[in-house]
Parts: C-alpha cells; structure tokens; sequence
C-alpha cells in the first residue's frame, strides 16, 4: 500500500498540444446534442444550448447569464464545429500515456495525454503552463472520466481553462463538490453532482447533460453568438462615452479585457460603449475587542449598462447576479483574502474585473444583502 504522504508526481515536460479551435461553440457554456436538464439553483455564465434535440427542463431556478438556443441554427452550427474540436483533440500527438494512473497527486506540464480506456481524477491534478499563457493541454481519454468527490484541477503557472480541452469517448461524471477546470467534450453524456463547479465549458455531441446546484463558468474566456447590428451606421448620441462614474474615497475603477479599440473606418458600423462601472465598499466593521480586523463589509457595484456580475472569494465562485442591487456582503475570513467580481455590459463596453482585498479575523460567509436599488442603469 502506497503512503499518503506521496502527494505530487511530476510528469516531465514536454511539447505543447497544438490549439483547440471551438469556433461557434465558444460562446456556449452548455451545448448538449439530446437534452439539458437542471435541479436546483445553477448559475450558468455562458450560452445555453441543444442541438439536434430540443429539450431544456428544469431552468426555472437558475440563472443562465447568456442566451439559450434549442435546436435553432446557432446550437446546429455549434454542434458541427464542436466534432471538428473534437477530432483536432483526438488527433494530437501523444506527450506521455498515462493509462490506469490515477490524474490525483499528478502535477502536469502543457501538452497531449492518452488514456487507452478511462480516467480518474481522485484529489487535485495540477497543470503548470510554466509561465505561457498560451500553453495547451489535451486530455484524450478512449471511454469514460469520472471524478471522486471533492477533487479538484488547479492552474498554476499562467495556465488558464480556455486552453485545457478533456476529449471523452464516453460520458464524463463529476463528483459532489468537484472543482474543475477546462472544456470537456464527450461524445455521449456529462453528468455533474451536486454542487460540483467548472471553469470551463460542457459540451456533449450526442447525449444528454445533468446539472444539480452547479456553478459552469466560462467569463474568463468570454464570447458571444449575438448577431452584429444590422445597421450600418447608429446614431451619433450612441457613440459619444457616457460620463464616469464619479470617483469614491476606496473604490476600485477595475481593469478592462484590452486595450481600448481604435476609432472606426468610414462607413464602418459604430459599436455603443456606454457601459461604467465603479465598485465601493462601506467602511469595515471593526470586531470587539479586535480594532484592526474587519468583521464584514458590504461591496457594492454601480454603473451603467451593466447586464452581468460573477462574484469570486480566492478565485472560487459565489454568486452570479443580472439585476440590481448588485451588492454583496463580506463577513470575514481570518488572514488577507481577494474578493473580484467579473463585470459585463448590455453594448459593446469590454468586460471588466474588478478587485478587492481585505484582512479579517471572523469566519467567513459570503451572502448578497438586500435593499433599495440604487443603480442608475
């Protein structure tokens, strides 16, 4: 019997996997081929999809922050350019086979990995892009990957979920409480228990996709299906930058996706970009006895044109919400913590993250407060 104190195996370096293009898919968070099916209050940021069958139960209790194609057009396209993705994943050349190891306790570098029948993920995989933002890795597993409960796939080294691809022969099961990281493509069905998160993408060919109180996040990789405007040009009022938001003593005005976009070409359609945001927090509330912690604080976003917030505590999801009051109270977590909140807006604004950091000595609970709305959008 193997000790448990033999936490990481590291796998040596090798190429990068060529990249992965999802095309139409991008935009979906969720794109089934027979049915999509959700208990309880799941947050999805990102588009909802199914193609060629139509069904989509059980969405009444959750939040689906993007648009929702049932076997229209969009979902169709999607769907072809998915088992194209699917094929490039297939195909490419092998870093190292890891048949019948378990992914738990490996700390892997970017590039291609085999599994000649299926994959199991038991405690934390780690995937180090060695400082390239733009390494890839490639899971290519023959039939089924399953999760145990609790396991998670942390990023280090720059490594993002936009370029881990988990290309299943089967059907993909994510264990209660699972935390994981990537797009993973199955040719038959994705199940997901309760509670378990992914910063990624579902994406299932055929068969069927089971959500329960889950959290698929696919902001960091944002994209839109949305059809351009088909005006050629758009009102001169529509173009013109709405005022800022007035600057407030401890906000943070956030950071944009890219550099701000170069004036249009005569002729070229005008994109409005009126959206602003500006993130405050009320002063904190010293605990008793303890001047120098904070007990709690209640941040609060306020703008324009804003359509979406995802609300993150140490890089872990906690709450996604699309109306006003967009406000959350912050009880706190002994030591120093980082609180982001991933903006979009309803024009052409760029999405935003914002950032707060704070020192606490409480437990921690993270609960939206509410009241009257103060947002001016």
């Amino acid at each position: 019997m193997l000790a448990v104190g033999c936490a990481f195996v590291a796998v040596p370096a090798g190429a990068s996997a060529a990249p992965v293009d999802l095309a139409t898919a991008a935009p979906f968070v969720t794109l089934a081929g027979a049915a999509v099916t959700n208990t309880g209050p799941s947050v999805l940021n990102g588009e909802l999809g199914v193609s060629p069958g139509t069904a989509l139960t059980g969405f009444g209790a959750a939040t689906v922050n993007g648009a929702v194609h049932a076997n229209d057009a969009v979902a169709a396209q999607a769907q072809l350019d998915l088992t194209n993705a699917y094929g490039v994943a297939a195909g490419q050349a092998v870093t190292s086979d890891l048949s019948g190891t378990d992914l738990g306790g490996l700390v892997l570098t970017p590039g291609a990995y085999r599994f000649t029948s299926s994959a199991q993920l038991t405690g934390t995989l780690t995937l180090d892009a060695q400082n390239d933002p733009a390494a890839q890795f490639v899971f290519q597993i023959a039939s089924a990957l399953t999760t145990a409960t609790v396991s998670r796939v942390s990023l280090v080294g720059a490594a993002t979920p936009c370029n881990v691809f988990w290309q299943v022969g089967t059907s993909a099961t994510l264990g209660t409480g699972t935390a994981f990281q990537g797009n993973l493509m199955a040719a038959a069905s994705i199940s997901l228990n309760n509670a378990a998160t992914v910063q990624g993408r579902l994406l299932a060919s055929n068969g069927q996709i089971s959500l329960i109180n889950n959290v698929i996040d696919a902001s960091m990789c944002a994209t839109t299906s949305a059809a351009p405007p088909e005006s050629s040009t758009a009102p001169e009022s529509s173009t013109a930058p709405g005022p800022a938001a007035p600057a407030v003593p401890g906000s943070d005005t956030g950071s944009g996706s890219g550099s701000p976009a170069a004036p249009p070409a005569a002729g070229e359609a005008r994109l409005a970009r009126n959206g602003t945001t500006v993130w405050t927090r009320t002063p904190p509330r010293a605990m008793s006895g303890q001047p120098a912690c904070t007990a709690g604080f209640t941040a609060t976003l306020r703008g324009r044109q804003i359509k979406s917030v995802v609300y993150r505590l140490d890089g872990r999801i906690v709450r996604g919400a699309t109306r006003s009051p967009f406000r959350l109270f912050v009880r706190g977590l002994p030591g120093r913590h980082k609180v982001t909140a991933r903006v979009t807006f309803k024009d052409a604004t760029p999405a935003r993250t914002l950032t707060l950091g704070y020192r606490a000595c409480a437990a921690v609970a993270l609960r939206p407060t509410f009241g009257p709305s103060r947002f001016t959008g």
